[in-house]
This record gives C-alpha cells, sequence and structure tokens, in this order.
C-alpha cells in the first residue's frame, strides 16, 4: 500500500524545475533510527527514491520483517514530514516495503492518524515516551564519544569533570552532541557542565567513574545494534557486507 500526501495548496508553479534530488536525501539523512541514532539514508533504509516534477515517491526498508512496528512507525512518519518539508515538493510518497504491518503503517501515515489509532486495540500509549527514552540514551552515547576523545589526548577524568561545554573546541562530534542536548531542552551554553546525566545535571565528582562506565556500555551497546542491523539488511537484500570496525 502506498501513502500519498500533499503539500501546501499552491505549490510551486507548473514550469519549476525538478526537486532537487540531494536536498531529498539531506532530508531523508535527518531522520534517525530511533534506537540506533544513525540516520536512514546512512543505514541503508532509503531503498529507492523517485523524482518527477514535485512528486517525490520513497520505500523505506528494514532489517527484518519483524522490526518493532513503533519504531518503524516513527521512521516513516519523519521521513514523510521530512520529504514534504524539502522546497518544491508537492506531493510525497513514503512507502514502507516488508514489513509485516506495513499496510497499517502506510495506511495510517496517508490518512493522518496517530500510532494508536493506526493500531487500534493493540498500541497502550503514543509515542513521545519512547522517543524520549531513547534520546536520552543517544545523549549518553554522544557525551561518551566526546568524553572518549578527550581522555584519550591526555584528559584527566578529574578535568573531564569540570569542562565547561565552551572548553570544547569545535568539531562535527561537538554539533551532534549539542543537537541530542537540545532535542532534550538541555543547556547548550558554554558555561554548562560537558559531564552531565540525561536531566541535565552535573555528575559529582564521587560518581564521575560509574557514569563513565556506564556511558561506555550505551554507546558500544548502540553501535554494536547498529552494525548487527547493517549486516541483518545485508543479507536479507543480498547488499555488500558491511565493514564492522572494532572499539
Amino acid at each position: 500500500m502506498r501513502t500519498t500526501t500533499t503539500g501546501g495548496p499552491a505549490g510551486p508553479p507548473v514550469d519549476a524545475p525538478p526537486v532537487d534530488r540531494d536536498a531529498v536525501l539531506a532530508a531523508l539523512g535527518t531522520v534517525r533510527d530511533p534506537e540506533l541514532d544513525q540516520g536512514l539514508t546512512e543505514l541503508g533504509f532509503v531503498a529507492s527514491l523517485e523524482i518527477e516534477g514535485d512528486t517525490v515517491r520513497a520505500h523505506l526498508r528494514l532489517p527484518t520483517y519483524f522490526c518493532a512496528p513503533n519504531f518503524a512507525y516513527l521512521m516513516v512518519a519523519d521521513a514523510d514530514a521530512a520529504v514534504r518539508a524539502v522546497p518544491g515538493v508537492r506531493q510525497a510518497e513514503v512507502v514502507l516495503d516488508d514489513h509485516f504491518t506495513s499496510d497499517e503503517i502506510n495506511a495510517g501515515i496517508a490518512q493522518r492518524r496517530s500510532f494508536q489509532e493506526s493500531f487500534e486495540g493493540l498500541a497502550d500509549d503514543e509515542l513521545d515516551e519512547l522517543r524520549t527514552l531513547f534520546r536520552r540514551k543517544t545523549l549518553v552515547a554522544r557525551q561518551q564519544r566526546l568524553e572518549r576523545a578527550l581522555l584519550d589526548g591526555g584528559t584527566t577524568k578529574e578535568e573531564l569533570g569540570r569542562l565547561k561545554l565552551g572548553d570544547l573546541p569545535p568539531s562535527p562530534e561537538l554539533d551532534t552532541y549539542l543537537q541530542r542536548r537540545a532535542e532534550l531542552g538541555l543547556d547548550v551554553g558554554p558555561e554548562a557542565p560537558l559531564v552531565i546525566d540525561t536531566a541535565g545535571n552535573p555528575i559529582p565528582p564521587e560518581l564521575l567513574e560509574d557514569h563513565l562506565r556506564f556511558a561506555r556500555v550505551t554507546r558500544v551497546s548502540i553501535e554494536g545494534n547498529a552494525g548487527f542491523c547493517r549486516g541483518m539488511l545485508a543479507t536479507r537484500y543480498d547488499l555488500p557486507t558491511p565493514t564492522v570496525v572494532a572499539d
């Protein structure tokens, strides 16, 4: 089943140039698997993309037939919204293929139904709480990447606990970490502490060692799951086997 959505009532003029493919791919790349904290394009979850004038059709695929429906719904809904927001797009068609709830998800997105409405009698709640839970986990993992780089560079654990965001040099990893903090409504100002819990509270010195251990386990778990999913996707669709880099 395919889903069709329509953008603004006026739309682009008839002689407008085709929608930019790179812009659509970039938009899809901003949509993350909530558990893996990686974009759909990076993970290989975008199976195909067709653009005809101001109409965009995207097919999504997942590593297994039985991937969790709530995660799948989140990704399709977010992908649909991301594509429709690309300049020039008047019609967007986002399709989830080869999933045991494809029909329910695709119909729900097409008719602007919530997750509960799409799975009436089966879904107990909406997905905001689930999204927040995984945002907290990814915050911890992203923070640990920065901590690891600093410790490898000679920063002591005592110094690490005193660092503020403004003490770190600009980097793509820092930008991503700040984005994850902002998504949770946490302080991203230069005077905010680097090492925090998921509520934004600084970690006391006596708890720093346990925090660092927990953060590393969280990061390794997320990255391991991402590698596993890539391998499953490659096996399912006969794709090149991804290279796994050991920590």
